[in-house]
């Protein structure tokens, strides 16, 4: 694409450039933001300025009523600088969006999680059942300071679809507002991702990802029996590290805290650990703080 100050620059060379010149000028000129913007500064600006910024005063006007890579993403503004016209973009609606859900995208990481997370919000959050667990999340939301004090998430524990994973994700979202990255990750998917990067030699990187999260959140665990190796050497070491470093984890759960320790003494295989399952827990309930959820089965439902 031909550049304006170009464009101007050869009509302005040729022997017709007066006719095209103020044709060209005479549109711009008469743009109601282009009057506007120079009444508004006139006494910074002498005719022979307005006549020096030319191309600026027409890449504005050509901007703003032209389709182009540029104008499909940024709004042009007109600017005074050194007493001269020249062009300022700022980014539209469109350039924001793109923006704030690739920052959104790099702070809230969703791992195999259901797309209306990205929208789940605590102001949604009511109804009987629920108010302990809004309570207690709005009160781990406002004392929260990464590197700060330590603080234990919440397991959130309940039958299906009484909004444990919605709640979650509403935590996350609002964590987000003031800066902190959070990794929610279905616990199902979790034991899948981990069985097929074995063979490939992934698993340390995926457990070195999920250990040092700032604020990691595990959806569903217990959804389904593990084998003693995902167990001990990917959740265990996961939790292990986080205890270590202070470093909180959110659960949501179909089982009670007792109930998941249960769960965890079996394994896939058949084997049957307490003493494993035991040292497990401990971990979870250092990590976190059941509370729970009761109420309707709201899934399918509008919120």
């Amino acid at each position: 694409m031909e550049k304006i100050g170009d464009t101007i620059k050869k009509l302005m060379d040729t022997s017709n450039r007066n006719e095209q010149f103020k044709k060209l000028m005479s549109d711009a000129l008469n743009d109601p933001d282009v009057r506007s913007f120079l009444n508004e500064h006139e006494s910074e600006l002498s005719n022979e300025s307005i006549a020096k910024s030319a191309s600026s005063i027409y890449e504005f006007y050509n901007q703003k009523h032209n389709s182009s890579e540029l104008s499909d993403q940024f709004v042009p503004s007109l600017i005074v600088n050194n007493h001269n016209v020249e062009v300022a973009y700022s980014p539209n609606a469109k350039r924001i969006a793109e923006e704030n859900s690739k920052d959104y995208s790099s702070s809230v990481r969703l791992l195999d999680m259901p797309d209306d997370i990205k929208d789940a919000s605590l102001d949604d959050y009511t109804g009987e059942g629920r108010q302990d667990a809004l309570d207690k999340a709005l009160q781990f939301i406002e004392n929260y300071q990464s590197g700060g004090q330590y603080m234990p998430g919440l397991y959130l524990a309940g039958d299906y679809g009484v909004g444990k994973t919605y709640l979650l994700g509403a935590i996350a979202n609002e964590l987000y507002k003031t800066g902190v990255k959070s990794t929610l990750v279905n616990f199902l998917s979790l034991q899948s991702q981990a069985k097929g990067a074995i063979n490939d030699n992934r698993v340390s990187k995926l457990v070195e990802r999920l250990k040092k999260s700032q604020l990691l959140m595990l959806d569903d665990i217990g959804a389904a029996n593990m084998s003693e190796w995902f167990r001990d050497e990917v959740l265990g070491v996961i939790l292990q590290y986080r205890m270590q470093e202070n470093l909180p984890v959110f659960f949501s759960s179909n089982f009670s805290m007792n109930e998941l320790e249960e769960h965890f003494a079996n394994s896939k295989n058949g084997n049957y650990d307490i003493v494993k399952a035991k040292r497990l827990m401990e971990r979870v309930r250092y990590l976190s703080r059941e509370v729970i959820v009761s109420g309707n089965n709201r899934r399918n439902k509008t919120w």
